[in-house]
């Protein structure tokens, strides 16, 4: 017999969890690096504008689809229409965001896993174990293989307690821990010589590069991936959540908590790459440009934390264990969206669906780990590049023009019984409607040609 659907118990559990699923690599390891490669503030100023001009329009048309019907993404979008065709339609859309969402997580369990192995390394080495602390840092197939299937039994674990009992309880629990740790790793890192320099970089744009077209789709696969939008997460999330919430403000506290803390890690990251280069630690290519964004993470941060004697230690097991945190969070999301899939749809219990949706992915993970040069940076640019803004198009599509109004309507008047004369039901629906797939069609057209 299927599991029986949960819910979240409060309003800050579900604030935790979203945010949560927002809040993960593409926020403190994506979006600095981004922006350092990107003319900093340029790029911080354009991800902004795409984040509450594109993102946040998209977040709530999950959240509100998901609360509408209560179902997982491929029932809830096929539900909407009245046409038959339109209903196949959205349960494509729908399967499309199960295994958008799959191929996200086949690599992050494994970047992830790279975070948990540099996590352990440090304090490994000051214990005397260097050769095992080399081990998880060093790049090499049994390694990553070993992280990663350590990381996706995380993520089972959590997922494995359904939405009160795991979800919402490990959300509560590390979403605090994730922002008192960012907040006390990036005043300190602003206090050391250099980070001035990173702060001018971040914070004075270039504004000849802001209507750079490679800036534009960056910055809206950024807001996208670290919104966690165009995968399902949100409708899932949206679909536990009580009636009695009004999903429009809690929605806005969502994107306002996980853009909140992806500027804010750009207040660690940047100060903390010139303050590496301040000490001797190369961020720069013989171009010029600033080296990788793999590198920025994986080798110059641990360049500046061996620059620290003791206190490196202990600032690079902090960070990496907020980073293994932050990629935790996210990652409970998107197992959720084949998870509540196969229990809905195929009435599987809780416990089979987990193992059945974890354990697969975690084997086209160690597929990926195999065949690490041809498949990590296709599966990447593939999902987030491509998939993730297309199916945020498909949602737009559905809830501007395939949902019925007055069902809208009524659902926003569960919490609101003035809905219709608020500024929200003024704007929202043709907003949704209109420009935010002509906008996103023309960056996605843009990447394309």
């Amino acid at each position: 017999m299927a599991t029986p659907r949960g819910e979240f118990k409060s309003r800050l559990g579900f604030l935790f969890a979203a945010a949560g699923s927002a809040v993960g690599l593409g926020n403190i390891w994506g979006f600095p690096t981004q922006a350092a490669s990107n003319g900093g503030a340029a790029f911080l100023i354009t991800y902004l504008a795409m984040a509450f001009v594109l993102a946040y329009p998209v977040l709530m048309a999950e959240l509100l689809i998901g609360r509408h019907t209560h179902q997982n993404m491929v029932t809830a979008l096929s539900s909407l229409p009245r046409r038959a065709f339109w209903r196949r339609i959205g349960a494509l859309t729908g399967i499309g965001g199960l295994i958008t969402a799959s191929l996200i997580l086949s690599f992050y369990g494994i970047v992830s896993g790279w975070m948990l192995g540099f996590a352990a390394s440090y304090p490994l080495d000051a214990a005397g174990l260097s050769g095992q602390a080399q081990w998880l840092t060093g790049f090499g197939i049994s390694r990553n293989l070993l992280l990663m299937l350590v990381f996706m039994a995380l993520t089972m674990a959590v997922v494995l307690g359904g939405v009160e009992e795991g979800i919402e309880r490990w959300s509560r629990r590390l979403m605090p821990l994730l922002i008192v740790t960012l907040i006390s790793l990036a005043l300190y890192v602003l206090t050391l010589e250099g980070a001035v320099t990173g702060l001018k970089v971040y914070l004075l744009p270039d504004f000849g590069k802001i209507l750079s077209s490679e800036l534009l789709l960056d910055a809206l696969g950024s807001a996208f991936f670290s919104l966690s939008l165009g995968v399902g997460t949100m409708l899932i999330y949206g679909s536990y959540l009580s009636d009695k919430v009004h999903v429009p403000s809690i929605g806005a506290q969502v994107a306002l908590l996980d853009v909140g803390i992806a500027v804010l890690a750009g207040f660690l990251i940047l100060p903390a790459m010139y303050v590496a280069d301040a000490r001797g630690v190369a961020i720069f290519n013989e171009a010029g440009g600033l080296l990788s964004e793999d590198t920025l993470i994986f080798s110059v941060l641990p360049g500046l934390f061996e620059t620290m004697d003791t206190a490196g230690v202990l600032l690079a097991t902090a960070f990496f264990l907020l980073m293994s945190i932050a990629a935790l969070t996210s990652s409970i999301s998107m197992l959720e969206v084949p998870v509540a899939y196969l229990i809905e749809q195929h009435r599987m219990a809780r416990g089979t669906a987990t193992l059945l949706a974890g354990g697969t992915i975690a084997t086209f993970s160690s597929l990926i780990v195999l065949n690490f040069d041809t498949l990590f940076g296709a599966v990447i640019t593939l999902s987030t590049r491509y998939s993730q803004p297309l199916l945020g198009l498909l949602v737009c599509l559905y809830a501007g023009w395939l949902w019925q109004r007055d069902a809208l309507l009524a659902e926003l008047k569960k919490t609101d019984a003035l809905a219709e004369h608020r500024l929200f039901w003024r704007v929202w629906p043709l907003y949704v409607k209109w420009l935010c797939p002509v906008i996103i069609g023309i960056i996605l057209a843009q990447s394309v040609l």
